[in-house]
């Protein structure tokens, strides 16, 4: 297979050459390919969760995220370590409500 690569990319190549980057320009094509090989694996298992994800959903199996239902998690979550969180304060960024300033 030959490959033709453009002269921006020539004069990359050239200067990682120079620079003693690589010892030959085949070198520095394999590093890239190398990498392009990396992303692909990585794309693909992206996608592959993705499409576990979307199986999932589709079988009922997800939760629909919502404000209200952020405010009951948090409210939850308030209720049973509040006290310890915030010293007994009922307020919180979580929940939506002001904290109380002191002075």
């Amino acid at each position: 297979m030959e490959i033709r690569s453009s002269p921006d990319q020539e004069a990359l190549i050239r200067q990682a050459v120079e620079a003693g980057r690589f010892e030959r320009p085949e070198d520095a094509v394999m590093e890239a390919l190398a990498l392009w090989e990396e992303r692909e694996r990585a794309r693909a298992e992206l996608r592959e969760t993705l499409d576990d994800a979307e199986a999932s959903l589709a079988r009922g199996e997800g939760t629909e995220i919502t404000r209200e239902s952020m405010r009951e998690l948090t409210d939850g979550i308030m209720k049973r370590t509040g006290a310890r969180i915030c010293g007994g304060a009922k307020s919180s960024p979580l929940n939506g409500t002001p904290p109380r300033q002191t002075r």
